[in-house]
């Protein structure tokens, strides 16, 4: 079965930065788009990155534009979201997302940024 286990997250401050990863595992990674979200208490989940099945053309939202950079590694089953520049309004729970017959997620990763 589709599993998706995300790491990396924790406690950084203003201008720091964060490395996530998540581990895929259950399909052919390879073929899928993969994406990253995120949500904050009360607020729906937001997409934030996405990165087509071979690389290629990747998709931000306007809010993380120029400071967040989604990659993968297909070898290693793998999608990393390097976060730059963060701001205490990129605080929330991080999650990776495949649609392979329907809507997969990880458990999320806490990112919080805060002085």
């Amino acid at each position: 079965q589709v599993q998706l286990v995300e790491s990396g997250g924790g406690l950084v401050q203003p201008g720091g930065s964060l490395r996530l990863s998540c581990a895929a595992s259950g399909f052919t990674f390879r073929r899928y788009s993969m994406n990253w979200y995120r949500q904050t208490p009360g607020k729906e989940r937001e997409l934030v990155a996405s990165i087509p099945g071979t690389g290629g053309t990747t998709n931000y939202a306007a809010s993380v534009k120029g400071r967040f950079t989604i990659s993968r590694d297909n070898a290693k089953n793998t999608v990393y979201l390097q976060m730059n520049s963060l701001k205490p309004e990129d605080t929330a729970v991080y999650y990776c997302n495949a649609w392979i017959n329907g809507a997969h997620w990880g458990q999320g990763t806490q990112v919080t940024v805060s002085s």
